[in-house]
């Protein structure tokens, strides 16, 4: 069988961790084979042919092994039957492949999203109320009565998320995006996404009865003005623009006056409504596009 040549790799970047799924596309592949990532082995998970144009092309899935940040040669050497590499049978393709090390200061959407939170809520709510008031969030907050720990009061806790699937914001139409495939530009279809809503909850606490309702109906004027919830698609990237999402009181400002150690609190809830907790996972390889006008056409969410 002649020398194993690779004519691409999809996609050809991936974290050093490793894990990645890539696939391969080329010609002359045994139906056994070793794939190398550099130096490190990747897992085979499936090999394949199929014919394209009169001639025999071969596909590899794998997954891609742990390797430091860089870019390396991908190779295929071919097997025989006893699983011993074949003589002169081996087909690198240089600087085919780019390991990189994630960014270990790059925020998750939710991330951003609470930070925006507080940041609008110390602006609007504690830097407009004549008094002192400590701003803090506790994802794990259960009870109103763990606000004593805090070491300032008054004070204004943001707590969650819980997580509950949102039907009505949610786009049940699978999306596509063009990838680079053997043959040319190809459609990889994907999932919709998870939408959810976020539900937060607001507790405010002060050892004085007047603190507490300054703080409340300062809370109350910044949930009657703030309808919305906006942030830049990527930080990186402000020519991007922004995306945003509903926010809404849920529920009823509660209170609670007569609290243990002289505490006075209340508690609301506040939901951002239609959070894509994902962009969607792959569902499979599309067909080859034929017409290079049409790549231009697709778009988040068109129609399959």
């Amino acid at each position: 069988m002649p020398t194993p040549i690779i004519h691409a790799i999809t996609p050809s970047v991936g974290p050093t961790s490793g894990g990645d799924l890539a696939r391969l596309v080329g010609l002359h592949f045994a139906p056994q084979v070793t794939v190398r990532f550099g130096e490190r082995e990747a897992e085979v998970l499936a090999i394949w042919s199929e014919e394209l144009d009169g001639q025999t092309q071969w596909v590899i899935d794998v997954r891609t092994p742990a390797h430091p940040a860089g870019l390396v040669t991908v190779s295929v050497e071919n097997l025989d039957d006893a699983a011993t590499p074949v003589p002169d049978e081996l087909g690198p393709l240089a600087d085919a492949y780019l390991f990189e090390r994630s960014s270990l200061i790059e925020e998750a959407s939710v991330t951003r999203l609470i930070r925006a939170l507080l940041q609008e809520l110390k602006v609007q709510v504690i830097e407009n109320t004549n008094m002192t008031v400590a701003l803090d969030y506790d994802a794990t907050l259960d009870d109103a009565s763990a606000v004593p720990s805090l070491a300032e009061l008054p004070a204004l806790i943001l707590s969650g998320p819980t997580v509950r699937l949102n039907r009505f914001y949610a786009n049940n139409v699978p999306h596509e995006r063009v990838i680079l495939g053997s043959s040319g530009p190809e459609l990889l279809r994907y999932r919709p996404a998870l939408t959810a809503d976020l539900s937060f909850r607001l507790t405010g606490a002060s050892t004085f009865t007047a603190e507490l309702l300054n703080l409340m109906g300062s809370l109350s004027s910044f949930l009657n003005r703030n309808h919305w919830i906006s942030l830049a698609r990527d930080p990186d990237q402000p020519e991007l623009g922004s995306v945003r999402w509903e926010l809404d009181m849920e529920g009823e400002l509660r209170t609670n006056l007569y609290g243990r150690d002289d505490l006075r609190v209340f508690t609301c809830g506040l939901v951002v409504r239609g959070f894509d907790l994902d962009e969607g996972l792959p569902m499979d390889w599309g067909k080859a596009v034929t017409e290079a006008p049409e790549l231009q056409t697709l778009s988040h969410g068109s129609a399959p």
